[in-house]
């Protein structure tokens, strides 16, 4: 009878696993960059921490209802039972080690993978000006004077700096096998770096619901050597689109699934005057805005 039921669990336990990794791709689980590999890292030290204590009670849990079945007439009966010292001690030190680990995990995991924090990287960084739209994103890079709708191109090993804000409803910017999310909001910026340590293309979208468009907010992170991320941006160059006001006003109206579109220069000041045009809406900005 306990062999059956060995059995049982057992197979209903793999069951579970294997329709669990069919049904669900875990990108997170797959990091091809330094703050994603981190955060996996941190991830099965919590787990691994948190079973300490779950995989006993489910085990536990199991050797009792077998003991103390009905039919059990050996098991040792006794209603008076109330306390138990060591019992007590040996539960709550365990769980309070464990919270302690936890917490100092927590503290020091929380400075060292600050998205506003610079990567310790001797590399000239690649920076990147991102605005969440309607349902869209558009990346600038104010460096190359360039920008993208819905793709963005990096070089692999290479620091990449994200400024983030938004000219739409909240938003949250993430690639997930390259780093956690962060938000995009209206009149302000948040930061976020990052650093590709494998070649590929990775998906990345939004990870906060901002309306019926939502769905299809998504971008392609295209990560390749610095002699194709030179290549393309000299290809982007090439465009006939052009980042002006008059197309600014165009692509901020609101849009669903819009395909990948390419910008051969930005109009100075942009990213900045999108901001601001929330923070100060009286002060004397281009007449688009």
């Amino acid at each position: 009878m306990i062999k059956k039921f060995k059995s049982s669990l057992r197979i209903a336990f793999l069951s579970g696993l294997a329709l669990l990794m069919v049904s669900c791709k875990a990108v997170v689980l797959d990091p091809k960059g330094v703050i994603a590999s981190d955060e996996r890292t941190l991830i099965f030290t919590a787990v691994g921490l948190m079973l300490i204590v779950v995989i006993p009670v489910f085990i536990m849990t199991f050797m009792f209802a077998w003991k103390y079945r009905a039919s059990n007439s050996q098991a040792t009966y006794d209603p008076h039972w109330t306390h138990s010292t060591l019992l007590e001690v040996v539960v709550w030190s365990v769980s309070g080690i464990i919270v302690a680990i936890l917490a100092t995990i927590t503290w020091i995991s929380s400075h060292r993978l600050d998205p506003y924090k610079p990567l310790d990287v001797i590399t000239k960084p690649v920076n990147i000006q991102v605005i969440a739209l309607d349902w869209k994103w558009l990346f600038i890079y104010p460096e190359e004077n360039i920008a993208t709708i819905n793709y963005i191109k990096l070089p692999v090993n290479v620091p990449i700096n994200f400024k983030i804000t938004s000219d739409a409803p909240m938003n949250s910017f993430w690639i997930p096998q390259l780093g956690g999310q962060i938000y995009a909001m209206t009149g302000m910026q948040t930061q976020l770096h990052l650093m590709a340590t494998n070649v590929g293309q990775y998906g990345g979208g939004s990870a906060n619901f901002s309306g019926a468009g939502f769905s299809g907010m998504r971008f392609v992170a295209s990560v390749g050597s610095q002699e194709d991320f030179e290549q393309w941006v000299s290809e982007v160059r090439q465009s006939a689109n052009t980042l002006n006001d008059g197309e600014y006003i165009q692509i901020e109206k609101p849009s669903e699934n819009t395909p990948v579109t390419y910008y051969s220069s930005v109009r100075p000041g942009l990213y900045h005057d999108v901001i601001l045009k929330f923070m100060m809406p009286n002060a004397n900005l281009p007449s688009r805005f």
